[in-house]
């Protein structure tokens, strides 16, 4: 793999890194809602599956799927039901006002916000396909291929990862207003509204 060949990856991943998706919504509401440790429990999930999902694309599985419809069919709308699942569970989330000196709160279990970032991530199989179509471009044949892998791996996580800390702290930002009920009310329809909406989306994609 060349220099050039790299940096190719590295602008081509940053941008599509940076995309709003189900992740990184997911990283930015347990910020605002919960704090930054959550956060970061949610975000080694998403991290745990997708760099399980590209290992088992580079393993062969993409090709799997692409070979067995049915079983494409199947993970995808068990994902997009997840993904619905969550958006009700937003959508219908209990609020309060909060004293306005009362310190913020860090609630929520760092283990289930691992859980869910991992159920989360893990709730698209298109990201195989994606891995499976994608990483291939920058692996030079005639060099050794898990050397090539594993970088492009480490620069994919590096990436990943520094546009998760930005959805992050762009919640911690919203956590202020967040102590009052009607914003709150406001904030759970809007994010359950969008996590449905992607769970539609991915319904609606056909293989």
């Amino acid at each position: 793999m060349t220099v050039q060949t790299w940096w190719l990856f590295v602008v081509m991943t940053f941008f599509v890194s940076a995309t709003p998706g189900p992740n990184m919504l997911l990283v930015m509401t347990c910020s605002a809602r919960s704090g930054l440790r959550p956060a970061v429990a949610a975000m080694a999930g998403c991290m745990t599956a997708l760099l399980a999902m590209m290992g088992l694309s580079a393993a062969g599985l993409g090709a799997l799927l692409q070979a067995f419809p049915t079983v494409f069919d199947t993970l995808r709308w068990v994902g997009a039901a997840y993904l619905a699942y969550l958006g009700v569970k937003s959508w219908r989330a209990p609020v309060s006002d909060a004293p306005a000196d009362a310190p913020q709160v860090v609630s929520g279990n760092v283990g289930a916000m691992y859980r869910q970032g991992l159920l989360v991530a893990a709730s698209n199989p298109k990201a195989i396909l994606f891995a499976a179509a994608f990483l291939p471009q920058f692996i030079q044949p005639s060099e050794p291929k898990l050397p090539q892998f594993a970088i492009l791996l480490a620069t994919f996580a590096v990436i990943e990862v520094s546009w998760y800390l930005v959805y992050a702290l762009s919640g911690r930002r919203l956590s202020g207003y967040l102590r009052q009920a009607k914003v709150l009310k406001v904030f759970n329809r809007l994010t359950g509204g969008v996590f449905v909406g992607f769970g539609a989306l991915m319904a609606a994609v056909r293989h």
